[in-house]
């Protein structure tokens, strides 16, 4: 069986418009579900670095459970699981005139929470790399602890942080092919539907990696301009006097 270049250059450069919408899903349930996974884990990471057992032991326990199971069951048990013990339907939302499948909720849901595991580690790694003189410093100056996480706290963990969150979406993009297996029509499924009709599998499937391939290098390059633009801010802040200013005007306001 030979392979047909004709075939693989059309679903290339004119995809169709059935492929279009699982690439523009594919891109709206990623974003989603990783500003999901960031909201939450940024509290689990809080949680976890809490003096409070009640606080830190759920905090925990959820990150092992995520951590330790795969992702695919998890969306599963979410979809399938819960529906069939009656816990939870996941039933269409009309919004306006956009409707929102109940597998389509329930695909972002898992990701999300599957993320946020991921991304309380990550935040806590990058918490527990700012230097505690820093936070010492912003105590003696009246900060409140809230003002000492938002102004002396996050902006240099995010430095620490930053990569390790673009690689966590990069696999968030490659793992939304698993919410095909609940009917979600990302690129995936769409695939596989064309190539249930033309049996043109080794095209079709070659198209899709170069599609993915695509969406992670673009979002490389996305990451490694904001990489420079935090590197360069951080040397302009590194002046001797510019964080006690920072703080003193903040406590002034």
């Amino acid at each position: 069986m030979s392979f047909d270049w004709r075939y693989f250059w059309t679903q290339l450069a004119s995809p169709s418009s059935d492929f279009l919408t699982g690439l523009e899903l594919t891109v709206l349930i990623s974003v989603v579900a990783q500003v999901m996974g960031v909201v939450l884990g940024l509290g689990l990471a809080q949680a976890r670095m809490s003096k409070s057992v009640m606080l830190r032991a759920p905090a925990s326990f959820y990150i092992w459970a995520v951590r330790g199971t795969p992702l695919l069951v998890q969306i599963v048990f979410i979809y399938t699981g819960l529906a069939a013990s009656n816990i939870l339907r996941f039933h269409d939302v009309s919004i306006g005139s956009v409707v929102i499948p109940g597998n389509l909720q329930a695909a972002i849901l898992a990701l999300g929470l599957h993320e946020a595991a991921y991304m309380a580690e990550i935040f806590r790694a990058g918490i527990g790399a700012v230097d505690r003189g820093q936070i010492e410093a912003a105590k003696s100056l009246g900060m409140t602890p809230l003002m000492q996480f938002r102004y002396i706290v996050l902006p240099q963990a995010i430095r620490v942080i930053l990569l390790p969150i673009s690689n966590q979406f990069n696999i968030m993009l490659k793992n939304t092919t698993l919410v095909s297996v609940i009917g979600v029509s990302e690129m995936l499924l769409v695939t596989q539907n064309i190539n249930s009709v033309s049996f043109k599998t080794f095209e079709l499937y070659a198209v899709l990696g170069i599609y993915y391939l695509a969406l992670t290098t673009v979002w490389g390059f996305f990451i490694r301009w904001a990489e420079s633009k935090l590197h360069i801010a951080g040397r302009e802040d590194a002046g001797p006097k510019r964080l006690p200013l920072a703080a003193a005007e903040t406590i002034a306001l």
